[in-house]
């Protein structure tokens, strides 16, 4: 059996290719929707991709399911469990639809869905069972549902699908699942979970690839609760100090649920010159996005444009600032060759942000403005109607500056109610990166906003400066 994970480090997220070798065959699961990664993988292994599986309706990014399907001709696998209100849509008419037990077989391999609820109500885990070397499952991909050290969040259809207080219920299901589903499994099992540290989906992911049934057992904050049938202080802990979801975490789980629109063929990006993006910003046709670090965006950047700085973070800063069901206008990216835009466009895809114009290599000609910075020691004497502070709310009770209020980058264009339409804002995040996104964005919708030049760590260095908790 081949068995590789593929790791997006932009959005925390994993999915996995299992091959049976001696049939040719292999199966994905938890696709992202940019497919180079797979196809290459079963070029290079001569094995046909013939199943592509999920393992449950995800919130962070774009599922690749129905692409890579299309692509190959591949059948999906999608859950039938969680009921009516979680059933996947019409565009997943060609799937089979997955009940708890039942499996697939690849060859030698055996994938078997385990119903998992917590996370979301219809969440699948999947055992998968080498035959060529075993008759039992020796690894267990848990999707949402257990991490290295943690476990998926229960909360999140709260935060961001407008849930109401189904947070208890998923709680409580979660902890029905570890006892009867998970701790049933032997020791030796491996858990191959679908996100890693720094993925909002739980609030304590381990930054180790995998783990064993038996370690997480052993090692694992909830395990103590659950093996002591203590469902009240597991869900207490459990729901205590979950990070900000991010808005668009709402959009992507109503596409994910309907199915997501097929790309096809991917197209070669254009090069604009600098006199041809002057026009299409001229007449609004177009939207830049300024790729470079916050302190060369203070040097100068295009009026109106969005900071999202390089490759590493585009999927997760792209969908701070760019919501492609209210905006119209396709994205300029400003890299430093066709290869380099090509890599930020597939980040933008994995969260549905499929309107690239094309790419410019230099601002030279163009328009620049400072965005206007305020230093630490202005900042008391500094006229303003509110001094935002755009970090996560654990980070924020953790200490900031006195007089600051919180509202987190990744809900801040979904909350513009919330925010004084006139004045002055003064903006910070820990060390300025989130925040010159964060500005950029505002700026673009008309507010006036001041960045804390250096942010909280350039306001905490001050001799004197007291934080607030």
């Amino acid at each position: 059996m081949l068995l590789e994970r593929i790791y997006d480090h932009d959005l925390a997220q994993a999915s996995y290719f299992i091959g049976c070798q001696s049939q040719g065959v292999a199966i994905v699961v938890d696709p992202r929707r940019d497919l180079d990664v797979y196809l290459e993988l079963a070029a290079k292994n001569g094995m046909t991709i013939t199943a592509v599986a999920e393992t449950h309706i995800h919130a962070d990014f774009l599922s690749g399911t129905r692409e890579l399907a299309a692509r190959t001709g591949a059948t999906m696998y999608v859950s039938d469990e969680g009921g009516p209100d979680w059933t996947y849509g019409s565009a997943f008419d060609g799937a089979v639809r997955m009940k708890d037990k039942q499996a697939i077989t690849l060859g030698n391999i055996t994938v078997e869905a385990v119903h998992t609820p917590g996370h979301t109500p219809e969440h699948l885990s999947l055992l998968v069972t080498d035959g060529a070397q075993a008759d039992a499952p020796g690894f267990m991909l848990t999707g949402d549902f257990v991490f290295v050290g943690d476990v998926g969040r229960p909360d999140l259809l709260d935060e961001a699908a407008g849930g109401i207080d189904t947070r208890f219920d998923g709680a409580h299901d979660i902890f029905t699942s570890l006892r009867d589903r998970f701790l049933t499994l032997p020791d030796y099992v491996q858990v191959l979970p679908a996100h890693g540290a720094g993925s909002a989906c739980g609030k304590a992911l381990g930054a180790i690839p995998s783990s064993t049934v038996g370690y997480e057992r052993a090692f694992s904050w909830w395990s103590h609760y659950v093996t002591n049938h203590d469902e009240q202080g597991f869900t207490d802990e459990l729901l205590n100090g979950q990070p900000d979801a991010h808005a668009y975490f709402g959009r992507m789980k109503i596409q994910n649920r309907q199915g997501p629109e097929v790309i096809g063929a991917v197209k070669d990006l254009v090069e604009f010159t600098t006199a041809e993006v002057a026009s299409a910003l001229a007449d609004d046709s177009a939207i830049l996005l300024d790729t470079r670090h916050n302190s060369e965006v203070h040097q100068g950047t295009v009026p109106r444009s969005l900071n999202v700085p390089g490759t590493d973070k585009a999927a997760s800063y792209g969908a701070w600032v760019y919501n492609p069901e209210t905006e119209n206008r396709p994205l300029i990216l400003l890299a430093a060759d066709e290869a380099e835009a090509a890599e930020l466009r597939d980040h933008l895809v994995r969260v549905g942000i499929d309107r690239v114009a094309g790419f410019v290599t230099t601002l030279d000609g163009l328009n620049l403005v400072k965005p206007q910075l305020v230093s630490p020691t202005e900042l008391d004497a500094f006229e303003r109607v509110l001094l935002l502070d755009v970090r996560n709310k654990t980070e924020f009770a953790d200490g900031h500056i006195p007089g600051a209020e919180q509202l987190s980058g990744g809900r801040l264009m979904w909350s513009l109610d919330e925010l004084p339409s006139e004045g002055t804002i003064v903006t910070y995040c820990q060390s300025g990166v989130r925040n010159s996104v964060a500005a950029s964005a505002l700026r673009r919708d008309g507010y006036n906003v001041a960045e804390l030049d250096g942010s909280y760590l350039g306001w905490a260095a001050m001799p004197g400066a007291v934080p607030a908790a």
